[in-house]
Formats: C-alpha cells, structure tokens, sequence
C-alpha cells in the first residue's frame, strides 16, 4: 500500500508540471483488481514500460505522459503522481509525425485507465473530488469556530477546552492523513461540543 501524503487535499501541486492527486475509488473495484498487484497489470493494458516497486506500486509513461506513478493506498484511494510534458519538449512532441495523435490517445489511455482503476466515470471522479474538498473545508471551518468560540467565551469550562483541543488536534490529524470523511465526522463532534 502506498502510505498517504498529500496533506489534507484531494489535490496538491506538487511541482509545476507535476500532479500528485487521489481519486475515491468506489467500494469493491480495488478487491476486484487484486489490490496493487492487479493495478500494475491493468496499466499494462493502457501504458508503456510499466515497472512495479516491491510494494506493487507501478512506474510508467507513455506518450506525453512522462512519468505516471499510481498505487492503491491504506484508506483505499488511488494515488497518483504525474508529470506531463511541458514547453519545448511538448511543443517538439507536437510537431512530430502523428505527434497530436498520440497526444490524444495518451490522454484517452489514461482518462480509460482512471475510469477503470476507481470505477468511477470523469464526472463521477469530479464529483467526489468536490464532495472530498468540501469535507476538508467544513472540517477546517470548524476548528476555526471552535477556536474562536473559546476565545470569546467567558463560560467555557478547562475541561471542555481539553475536549475540544483533543479534537482539534485528531481532526488535523486525519487532514493531513488526507481522511476528509473521518475528520468531518470528528468536527461534528467539535461542533456538538459547544452546541
């Protein structure tokens, strides 16, 4: 399993050029794949030089898609680490015999390798990736009203301040484990706490 390091957001910018992302992966297909090991050999299936890492993480590329990395995680994601062509490079690519041809069936081998990894469609990925964004952003908002909440208030007991500080700190935790689900749920605690 590949350990989860994305710091609290479904996406995170990596370097430019380069994406690291996790996608929600619908119940049962990572099972049904056969865990990393099955993934490597579907991206066998859409991908060129395809290397697997003794945890059955994979390593390919093919076309202008450089550098494609994905693995399953322990919370049961897909993550994804991937670095595109870009200025020069690109535009040679472009440029060449069949250059935009294989741009296009590069970008058709990877949406087909998504669809098949996650079992979910693009506009169902999109849409879990805007449901995961607003978890984290509710979570976050609730710390931020609990902070504030005990600042202002003069009747808040030392050991309700404990309570919610102990909160805080598993809710930041399952952020920057990128648990959006798990540190929603523990800020609705937060907020029961002062309701």
């Amino acid at each position: 399993m590949v350990k989860t390091i994305v710091n609290g957001r479904p996406y995170g910018r990596v370097c430019v050029g380069r994406v690291m992302e996790r996608f929600e992966v619908k119940r049962g297909v990572e099972k049904t794949i056969g865990g990393n090991a099955g993934l490597a050999k579907l991206a066998t299936k859409f991908f060129d030089n395809v290397v697997v890492n003794n945890e059955g993480v994979f390593t390919a590329s093919l076309a202008i898609l450089k550098h494609v990395q994905c693995g399953y995680t322990d919370d049961g994601k897909l993550l994804v680490d991937l670095q595109q062509m870009k200025g020069d490079e690109l535009s040679d690519f472009l440029s060449a015999d069949g250059g935009r041809e294989g741009a296009m069936s590069a970008r058709s081998n990877w949406s087909s390798f998504l669809d098949e990894a996650t079992g979910y469609s693009p506009k169902q990925r999109g849409d879990k990736a805007k449901e995961g964004a607003k978890k984290i952003s509710k979570s976050k908002s609730a710390i931020s009203m609990a902070r504030k909440f005990m600042d202002v208030s003069t009747n808040v007991s030392d050991e309700k301040k404990e309570q919610a500080e102990d909160l805080i700190s598993q809710i930041q935790e399952k952020l920057e484990e990128g648990n959006g689900t798990r540190a929603l749920s523990l800020s609705e605690k937060l907020n029961k706490l002062f309701g």
